[in-house]
């Protein structure tokens, strides 16, 4: 396995030689990347020139991750030519108003396969329901597949994302990337760091990801109620007070975070499903917290390189963890380098949902403000 990351400046171009001598067709090239790489593809077009064979996988991002730096308006890189290990890309374009579990289901057939290990998905960020993505990509694979990934971010702007589709980046595309043989070790982590206030409400009205009433009452009333001043600057300051939801009293929550309101109907569309009947309650974190949970992360899929001489670290942490960390949100990203081996190619993105088996274990699911740590080795 061999390992070379780059990176790209608008502003004083690449940070080296592409190193296009890595190029195969069981290489990968992984580019997180700034939203304005859409309106000036040129840097993505000189990746897709000197890795004719590699597969190419992207997205835009709420900020990259290069080694154990938080960037903004860059593509950070990473190149992986594996020795041991097959892989396979597909695609799918998303219809205004389809299911994502369909296109999580028709990716999963299309990659389903002997040997297949892992699967690392990334989506358009707006326009994809991601809880139903990852639940018809995990429930068709099984969970002996690892899926993990990410949904597309653009700042804090929620307008616009991207996913590189055969090169170029476009809106409404989904890529996942399957990497099959027996050789291959896969290590995941995934931790918050969010707790749990205020009173418990009852979803009383939603559809899908689509939240319209808490305990009877419209839902962005009460949100902008808890808001206070800062519902003025909705819907990127709800990214500091995400929902913690439970499809039943005293079960397992999932952390949801908007990505847009509905001031004529008052509701709230969120990056995952919100069950009716459901428990809602606000969460709320200190920046030591975040810090901490994003070190458990990594130390959990460290775990998997122990017979691994060299390995690729890919972190997924939310926009809304960076807002809330403000200038500290480079220790986030310091302290995840600093729990992987000193082999380890490090590279990432701030996104706007993350993809990844829980804790617990079980399917892969949406999380939201959450850091998810994906490390792929071979032994």
């Amino acid at each position: 396995m061999q390992l070379q990351s780059l990176a790209y400046h608008r502003q004083t171009g690449w940070t080296g030689p592409l190193p296009d001598a890595l190029d195969s067709p069981d290489t990968l090239v992984l580019a997180f990347g700034a939203p304005a790489f859409e309106r000036e593809p040129a840097a993505l077009r000189q990746l897709a020139a000197a890795f004719p064979q590699s597969l190419l996988l992207g997205c835009s991002t709420s900020g990259e991750i290069a080694g154990d730096q938080l960037v903004d308006d860059s593509l950070s890189v990473a190149v992986v030519r594996f020795e041991h290990t097959q892989l396979r890309l597909v695609h799918a374009a998303v219809e205004p108003g389809a299911d994502a579990f369909d296109a999580g289901a028709g990716l999963a057939a299309r990659l389903a396969g002997r040997g297949l290990r892992a699967v690392f998905v990334l989506s358009d960020g707006l326009a994809v329901n991601g809880s139903r993505l990852a639940a018809g990509l995990s429930r068709h694979l099984g969970p002996q597949v690892v899926v993990t990934g990410a949904l597309a971010g653009d700042g804090s702007a929620f307008t616009r994302t991207w996913v590189l589709d055969r090169g170029e980046p476009g809106e409404r595309r989904i890529c996942a990337l399957g990497l099959y043989g027996e050789r291959l070790r896969v290590g995941h982590g995934c931790d918050g760091g969010w707790h749990d206030f205020g009173p418990e409400r009852r979803i009383t009205r939603a559809a899908g990801n689509v939240l319209y009433e808490l305990d009877g009452k419209p839902a962005l009333d009460l949100y902008m109620s808890y808001l206070g001043e800062r519902a003025a600057g909705l819907p990127g300051s709800a990214l500091l007070f995400p929902l913690a939801v439970r499809p039943q009293p005293g079960g397992h929550a999932l952390v949801r975070t908007i990505l847009g309101i509905d001031k004529a109907s008052r509701a709230m569309t969120f990056a995952g499903d919100l069950p009716e009947g459901g428990i809602a309650r606000l969460m709320r974190a200190s920046a030591e917290q975040l810090i901490d949970s994003a070190a458990r992360a990594a130390r959990e899929a460290a775990q998997a390189l122990q017979d691994c001489d060299a390995a690729l670290a890919i972190s997924v942490s939310c926009v809304g963890r960076r807002l809330l960390l403000g200038g500290r949100a480079e220790e986030e990203v310091e302290t995840v380098a600093e729990c992987l081996p000193g082999s380890t190619v490090h590279v990432g993105m701030y996104s706007y949902g993350e993809i990844a088996p829980p804790v617990r274990g079980g399917h892969s699911q949406l999380h939201n403000q959450t850091m998810t740590v994906t490390v792929l080795g071979e032994a």
